[in-house]
């Protein structure tokens, strides 16, 4: 069983670092982070990201194809590049987390709207700077509350405003807590915003009442007219 057991986690183990290798290298990380808005770009322009010759490109992006975290679609003359799925995203966004912070970067103004650090999706639910204000504001209402172990508690207060916005949420237990409400660490705030249960749920309706919309072809949000307009009266959010 031991045996089996270790066998397992032998290959595990060589799977991930093949994994860790393909994306560690510099110019393979380079495109792969060009490719977090979502688009499918030639690899022109991805070897112009890398600082790389085409040569040297092509021999990267095969190797990324090969393993499963790039795709490609031949149209034409050319080849198009995306990441193959939201996981490969998911993945690249938890590892940017562990990268050292840019100070100047968090004291910077608010992001481009339409831009990934404004607003996207993050496992479904919503991340950026328009994440990260939201769960502020929740806390700065008393809607909901951080507690220890990463995670949010929702106030009975919370619970009555949320089920007015049409989002009805389970009483959890001690120990299912954590997954109604969940501390996810935003990659490019270095704050938390809100994942878990609650996080997709917001995502959900926020999208249902068309308060914000996805961007075509990219795992962005934009907020629209009356998002703004409900998002500034209701939590006091000011969306330029």
């Amino acid at each position: 069983m031991f045996c089996s057991a270790n066998r397992d986690t032998d290959g595990m183990s060589e799977h991930l670092a093949r994994v860790a290798g393909l994306i560690g290298e510099p110019g393979r990380a380079a495109m792969l982070l060009r490719l977090m808005s979502g688009l499918a770009l030639p690899a022109g322009e991805l070897a112009m990201a890398a600082n790389v010759s085409p040569q040297t490109a092509s021999g990267h992006l095969a190797k990324l194809v090969q393993s499963g975290l790039l795709l490609v679609e031949r149209q034409g003359r050319h080849c198009y590049y995306r990441l193959s799925g939201t996981d490969v995203a998911d993945a690249l966004e938890s590892l940017l987390v562990l990268t050292p912070c840019d100070e100047s970067r968090r004291a910077a103004a608010v992001p481009e709207p339409g831009s990934l650090a404004h607003a996207r999706t993050c496992y479904a639910h919503i991340a950026g700077w328009l994440g990260v204000r939201i769960t502020d504001a929740l806390q700065s209402y008393g809607l909901i509350s951080a507690l220890d172990g990463k995670a949010f508690d929702v106030t009975e207060r919370g619970r009555a405003w949320f089920a007015e916005l049409g989002i009805s949420l389970p009483h959890a237990d001690e120990k299912k807590r954590h997954k109604l409400a969940r501390q996810c660490l935003d990659w490019t705030e270095r704050r938390p915003h809100i994942a878990g249960t609650l996080g997709v749920a917001l995502c959900k309706r926020f999208a249902a009442l068309r308060w914000i919309a996805p961007i075509r072809n990219t795992r962005g949000l934009r907020v629209t007219l009356d998002g703004k307009r409900q998002l500034w009266e209701r939590l006091r959010i000011p969306v330029a």
